[in-house]
């Protein structure tokens, strides 16, 4: 998918899933891979304009579920407890209580993502694992947010306390590409790296008492709906 003549694949990958070329900045384009991890134009993931806002980090289908001990999480016949994904469970301990926000990109979103608050950001945490889709149907088989490799970063915001944002790989995406900084502060909006061609997901974990989700997604707590949210929107706001 690097190579030039992959580009013959964009026209039809494009127009098969109602993807506008007008909305993106193709110039340098050469290869399908270029064009999947091409940058939207400004003013097309407009961000929510309060510094306190809860924020999607990516396009998305976004489901929420509350994090309580032990609780064995369930995404589309997938389970996991917080400890094991993160295989930290001291980390997997502060939050208890907390929300576990799950967006799954299908092929055709925008693979770029953005930092979801501003806040000291510490050095990228890689877990290898194996690449499998996330596709609803091989979550039969697989523990899928398990083995599938993923990275996370420790982010200390101001409005949501200490909080995860982990980018987890899918079949197909061989690369989930972040940039390597040392411990740094971090702003809201920043992007933090993007995938290569395939599906993915994101996960933020945020402590309890520390966020108020939005209305909408306040009613679909813990019942793996998938509501449709953009790189920028405010989908809750601190406490």
């Amino acid at each position: 998918m690097d190579s030039r003549a992959s580009g013959i694949l964009i026209r039809p990958f494009a127009a098969k899933y109602g993807i506008s070329m007008k909305d993106y900045d193709l110039e340098g384009v050469k290869s399908f891979n270029d064009f999947f991890c091409r940058r939207i134009c400004q003013g097309k993931r407009p961000l929510s304009p309060d510094e306190g806002d809860l924020t999607s980090p990516c396009d998305g289908l976004l489901s929420v579920s509350r994090i309580t001990k032990d609780r064995v999480i369930k995404v589309k016949q997938s389970s996991f407890t917080i400890s094991r994904l993160l295989r930290d469970k001291r980390l997997a301990a502060g939050f208890e209580g907390g929300y576990c926000l799950i967006f799954r990109l299908c092929v055709q979103h925008y693979h770029r993502y953005i930092y979801f608050a501003s806040g000291l950001k510490h050095r990228n945490r890689r877990i290898e694992g194996m690449y499998h889709t996330v596709r609803p149907t091989a979550l039969e088989e697989v523990p899928v947010f398990i083995e599938n490799t993923r990275e996370y970063t420790v982010l200390d915001t101001g409005q949501f306390g200490r909080c995860v944002q982990m980018e987890v790989g899918a079949m197909l995406v061989g690369r989930i590409v972040n940039e390597e900084l040392p411990p740094c502060r971090v702003v809201r909006g920043e992007e933090k790296g993007h995938f290569a061609y395939g599906g993915s997901t994101i996960i933020l974990l945020i402590p309890a008492d520390k966020a108020i989700l939005r209305s909408d997604l306040g009613e679909a707590l813990d019942s793996n709906v998938e509501i449709p949210v953009r790189q920028g929107e405010k989908i809750g706001e601190g406490k």
